[in-house]
Formats: C-alpha cells, structure tokens, sequence
C-alpha cells in the first residue's frame, strides 16, 4: 500500500475570500487615490491643517483673498470641529470611510449651491434597512451626533472671535505693521467669522432635513419611537436657534435656509 505524502507548506496560505484580508489589499491597493475635489489626494489632506481649505473655500466664494497667516491651534481645532457639521448629515457610510472618501465642500455663498432639505430624508428612507424602526434609529443617531457636536465647535467659536477682537484692537498698536500683515489680519478675521456662519447655516439646514424625514417616516412607517426623534431635533433646534456666539456678517454676507 502506498505511502501517502502530503506537502511540507513553507508559507502560511490563507484564502484570499477572507473577508478581512480582501479589505486589507483594497485599502493598500487604494491607498494613493484621490480623495475629492479641488484636485487633492489624500496624501495631500490627511496632515494637521487637512481642513485648512475649509477658510479658503469660505472667502474665495465671495472673492475674498485668503490669509497667508498660519493657523493657530485654536483656528486649527475651529476647521476640525466645522466639518462634520458643514458635512451632509449621512453623506458618508462606513464603507466611503474606510476608502478615506474625504470631500471638500463649496460654501453656501457660491451661487450653484442649493440646499435641497429632502435629500437627507429620502436617502434615509430609500436605503436598504432591515425594519423601519431602523430608520428611526439612524435618524435619531444622526441628530444626537449634531447635540454631542454643538458644543465643542461653538466653544471654541467663542476662543476664536474673543482673541480676533483683540487682534484687531491690536492692528493701529503694531510698529512698523506692513500693508501685507494688515490684509491678511483681516483676512484671516473673516475666514473665522464665515466658518462659524457656514456652521451656523447647515445646523439649521440640517434641522429642517431631519423634520422633513421624520415626516416622511410618521406617514410610512407611523411608530410611538417618533415623539422621541421629535424631541431630540426639538433639543438641536433649541440649541442652534441660541448660540453661545452671533458671528456678524462679513461685508453683509448674511445667510438662511433656503428650500
């Protein structure tokens, strides 16, 4: 009878269907694609003033000159804390997150830019869900994640707009201030100011999109889970209609909900 052999394996095989590993190869195979608009990859983004475009894309849309200056902290931290409020609420699954699908995003000043309050809620109703009580949970999931937000950003809000009062106090007291130092003083005065009014904006554009999908949802799927989703956008709306801190328009820029 024949001996039976088997193969000395020299390497660990481990089968490519592996769910884990297959996401591994695609992150690397991936990794050096771009990231979104305005021509950056993700090299190019994911550093420390990876939403410095953030202040840019702010004055640019009203043909201002963006400031030269470097961030300070505070600055810095008042971009990190914008995005994910001037971010579509639900824009971007777990499965864009992995791939770093990072999207820079025109300011509500340009004129192209519509603000459509029922894009949240059918994207919310027309996605695959196992129940409708799932919805309801993602909606609510959602505007918790707007109450946690609200603080931190505004708090900081007011760090930034106080040490600009004093900046600008500061401007006929400087020896020898140069017109460059000057216009990009301003400059980044009003890249703050129109970062806290963009914030501002899509807070009460998210209100109105989460009340138009909490609508849909007590006609379509009527559940008792629906005075709580009332509640917490109650609780968003509250907070945003009495900020810790008013920015005042620049050169009249004063925004609304539209839609």
């Amino acid at each position: 009878m024949p001996e039976t052999c088997f193969p000395i394996r020299t390497k660990l095989q481990v089968p490519i269907s592996s769910p884990a590993l297959a996401l591994l190869w695609i992150s690397v195979t991936l990794g050096g694609c771009s990231g979104g608009d305005f021509g950056r990859t993700r090299q190019d983004v994911l550093n420390d003033d990876m939403h410095r475009w953030i202040g840019t894309e702010a004055t640019s849309s009203i043909g201002l000159r963006p400031s030269q200056f470097q961030l300070t902290d505070n600055e810095r931290l008042l971009r990190d804390l914008a995005y994910p409020l001037i971010e579509p609420p639900h824009s971007r699954p777990a499965w864009k997150s992995v791939f770093g699908n990072y999207q820079p995003l025109p300011a509500p000043w340009r004129q192209q830019v519509v603000f459509d309050r029922t894009a949240y809620g059918r994207l919310l109703i027309d996605e695959p869900h196992r129940s409708h009580s799932s919805r309801y949970a993602q909606l609510m999931d959602d505007v918790r994640d707007d109450i946690t937000r609200f603080e931190p950003f505004f708090a900081d809000a007011v760090r930034v707009l106080e040490l600009d009062k004093k900046r600008n106090a500061s401007l006929a007291l400087v020896s020898g201030l140069s017109p460059r130092e000057h216009a990009d003083a301003i400059a980044r005065m009003q890249e703050n100011t129109l970062i806290v009014q963009w914030v501002q904006q899509c807070l009460e554009q998210r209100i109105s999109s989460y009340r138009w999908a909490l609508e849909r949802l007590v006609i379509q799927a009527p559940d008792n889970i629906a005075a709580d989703a009332d509640r917490l956008i109650g609780e968003l709306a509250a907070q945003t209609a009495n900020p810790p801190v008013a920015a005042q328009p620049v050169i009249g820029r004063a925004l609304s909900v539209r839609g």
